[in-house]
């Protein structure tokens, strides 16, 4: 490793992370960032669209899957009705980004608008039967890629990997450190970028 990557190590040790699982971070971030640089080219859904000779931008099939709620992804979630504000939170976007997009699917037959049993005042979503086999053929599409490259590994890999994979992915939202170590250095490592901030509010 090079020296900058040296000075994490002594940083973290500082606030009692050990050397070995620094550097096992570090190898980590580096793994997470190449993943991250491929999935924003967003290029297992861009095959999907080309090879399946879709019409639907990338941005609109996520807002159609979301309508559609897979269970995998969002099973969690109380049944009910759908809404251009749950489409908003289940992708994370702002509600008049989902407007648009849900719009649009709407202009393009895939999403067609409903009344609400609950509150007739309430507009709601429903996936049209041509959104629908859209839904499902990228969804096979996905599995199948998926499935073939998860054929390599061994069931103990796979019964390893996921647990493991589903416990890290929340590893952003842990809770602050116990001990204020962490809380303390970021305190300074703001501090010590003050007079970047005060050239920002100058201009």
């Amino acid at each position: 490793m090079g020296d900058r990557d040296e000075q994490v190590i002594r940083d973290l040790d500082h606030v009692g992370v050990s050397e070995d699982l620094a550097r096992s971070a570090l190898e980590l971030d580096a793994t997470l960032q190449r993943w991250r640089r491929r999935f924003t080219k967003r290029e297992l859904g861009l095959r999907a669209v080309r090879e399946l000779g879709l019409k639907v931008e990338l941005a609109e099939l996520d807002a159609l899957i979301a309508v559609w709620r897979p269970a995998n992804e969002f099973g969690d979630e109380d049944e009910g009705e759908t809404t251009v504000g749950t489409v908003a939170t289940r992708l994370g976007i702002d509600p008049s980004r989902a407007s648009r997009l849900t719009t649009e699917l709407i202009r393009k037959k895939l999403v067609r608008r409903g009344v609400s049993q609950e509150d007739a005042r309430r507009a709601i979503l429903e996936v049209t039967n041509d959104g629908d086999r859209i839904v499902q053929a990228v969804r096979a599409f996905k599995f199948y890629t998926l499935g073939h490259f998860l054929k390599s590994w061994t069931e103990e890999e796979v019964r390893t990997f996921v647990p493991l994979i589903e416990r890290f992915s929340s590893w952003s939202d842990a809770p602050d450190d116990p001990s204020g170590k962490i809380a303390a250095e970021i305190d300074a490592l703001r501090e010590g970028l003050t007079d970047l901030a005060n050239q920002k509010d100058d201009k």
